[in-house]
Parts: C-alpha cells; structure tokens; sequence
C-alpha cells in the first residue's frame, strides 16, 4: 500500500483509522459504486466536493455520496451568498488530488472545510484516501478535528 498524505497525517498525529481498498473502474467513479465494492451503506461513504464562494473563496464539502450538494445550504454554512462546485481541471492544481481520489485531509491548502452533519449518526465513517480505490474509515469526530471543520445541514 503506498501511503498518501492523507495517511501520513493522520498517523502523525496517531489518530486511529482503517483502510479499506477497492478495484477502480476508471469508467464509473460514483460513491454509489464505491460503497457497494466496500460494503458499506451509502450513507456512511463521504463524498468531497470543492467549491468556491462568492465572499470567502474555496472551501470544502464531505457528503453522503447518494446526495447532491445542496448549493444554498453550503453557501450558508461557509457564510456566503452563493457557492459554485469547481471544474474537474481545477481539482488537481488546487488540492493535489484527483477526481475520485480527492481526500479532505492533506490537500494542498487548507480550506475552510464543512462536513454533513449526517457523519455523526455512525461511529465511523468512509472518505477516500486520497488517491482512487483506497477510502479511509475514521471517527467522524477525528476527521472534523483533523480538517479544522464543522459540522453543517449541507444536504
């Protein structure tokens, strides 16, 4: 397993955690795919969005992945009066991650961060590793602490 910076993190500050690797089929890239080859329910996989606000500028999104950002929640929760996703090519040079591999933790910046306030229903939950087909299974609370972020009705 090559570590990402998401791993190196998380182990330097020894927070316990798992790792969990699935098969990648380049031609669908959906969480919905993604916790079904891991077993676990759609709900407890977190997907991780970008956006840019109109006031504050990027900022990071963590949802269930069988919902959709909903754009005037996120805009509220990072206080601006509206946020757009990124383009796919913004995603690399911004965060140092793929699409499909983009992890909340170890991104090239630190952005202001905001996870669905669902996470906390499960003990632990799913978000990817940082490259595509590895995911990280991790105390939701661990993961806000981690990130500097909040917890918000995002969806």
């Amino acid at each position: 397993m090559n570590k990402t910076n998401a791993i190196r993190i998380l182990e330097s500050h020894k927070i316990n955690f798992d790792i969990v690797e699935y098969e990648v089929d380049e031609n669908d890239l959906s969480g919905e795919t993604v916790a079904e080859k891991i077993g676990a329910n759609h709900e407890e996989v977190f997907k991780t969005l970008v956006a840019k606000g109109d006031k504050t500028g990027y900022c990071v999104f963590c949802i269930p992945v069988n919902f959709e950002l909903n754009l005037k929640k996120a805009a509220k929760a990072s206080d601006n009066k509206s946020v757009e996703l990124i383009k796919v090519k913004e995603l690399f040079p911004l965060t140092g991650y793929i699409r499909g591999g983009c992890s909340p933790i170890g991104m090239k910046k630190q952005f202001p961060t905001f996870i669905d306030e669902t996470a906390q229903l499960f003990e632990k939950i799913f978000v990817s590793a940082g490259v595509r087909g590895m995911q990280i299974h991790i105390n939701a609370d661990d993961l806000k602490n981690i990130t500097s972020a909040e917890y918000a009705d995002l969806i």
